[in-house]
């Protein structure tokens, strides 16, 4: 298909020449010479120039290496400054976190160094919860210690010079500064004798022999079971004995076991009282006390089953 053919353009439309432009190229352009020479336009009436409205005039000049030069000097002299500023910034912030590691590390060091040195040396020892004990004895045993730093008493040390007095359980070691220290101990808890050809050996619950004596301790039931203190039946002999009240306790003579579930208690009296085993210790005991208030003249009383008690 053959495009048609345009239109003519009307004469008021025809496109002026544009201005010639005030840069160098738009001067190459004017003087096709390229020799340079101004180039004189033509004067209308009154000796005005004819293109001088359409001319724009000159309004910058290039820049120049002096004007590339400062500008960077001024760049680089900002960004020095910045630095600078950033520097000391870190700086005092590191100083201060310097100066506080210094301290903590000044503080921990003399704390370390005055808890090992004389200034907390033991000067007293004190002995607390003794009551079978002589408190004495065991201050002397320690007598080892003094002298020596708070920090450094050995608990073995300790611990071998207690292993004389078997009454004692357990015991804590408690430091008052500067020169005190405390042992706080828990004594064994004896349940009765075990009569053998040495006498009368006083034991506790554990079956840990406390002392040897060639007569019977007062107010120490004498302890009769099958199978020794490794048996089931010691450990619940232990625990009878120990559930019982203290006026009860204080009258017991004699406690026997063959098994676990046959414990039998003789009272000062003569009263007999079968136990049973270990469970329900603590009712059975508060029945045992009620029935011996209601049957004054009983010889035996059956407590085995609390519920049920049988007295004759």
């Amino acid at each position: 298909m053959r495009r048609p053919t345009p239109l003519p353009t009307p004469p008021e439309q025809e496109t002026k020449p544009a201005p010639a432009r005030s840069s160098r190229r738009g001067r190459e352009d004017a003087d096709p010479t390229g020799e340079g020479r101004p180039i004189v336009a033509a004067t209308g009436p009154g000796g005005a120039r004819a293109d001088a409205a359409d001319e724009p005039p000159e309004t910058s000049e290039a820049l120049t290496a002096g004007d590339v030069w400062r500008a960077a000097r001024a760049r680089r002299k900002a960004l020095r400054a910045e630095i600078r500023r950033f520097t000391r910034r870190s700086r005092r912030r590191r100083l201060i976190w310097l100066c506080a590691l210094g301290a903590l590390v000044l503080l921990i060091g003399g704390s370390v160094a005055a808890a090992y040195s004389p200034l907390f040396a033991v000067e007293k020892i004190t002995v607390a919860g003794a009551s079978t004990l002589n408190a004495a004895a065991v201050e002397a045993a320690l007598g080892d210690q003094l002298g020596t730093p708070l920090a450094l008493v050995s608990e073995s040390d300790v611990k071998a010079a207690l292993i004389a007095f078997p009454l004692i359980e357990t015991y804590a070691l408690e430091a008052r500064p500067p020169h005190d220290l405390v042992v706080r101990i828990v004594e064994r808890t004896p349940i009765g004798v075990i009569e053998s050809g040495a006498g009368f050996t006083l034991v506790d619950a554990a079956g840990v022999a406390l002392s040897t004596t060639e007569d019977r301790p007062d107010g120490q039931p004498v302890i009769a079971v099958d199978g020794g203190i490794e048996s089931d039946a010691f450990e619940s002999v232990g625990l009878v004995v120990r559930s019982l009240p203290a006026d009860v306790r204080a009258v017991v003579t004699d406690v026997s076991a063959t098994t676990l579930d046959d414990v039998t208690l003789t009272l000062a009296s003569g009263l007999v009282v079968v136990w049973g085993s270990a469970e329900d210790s603590a009712y059975k005991a508060r029945v045992l006390a009620s029935t011996m208030v209601a049957n004054p003249a009983a010889r035996e009383i059956d407590v085995s089953s609390p519920d049920v008690v049988v007295a004759g």
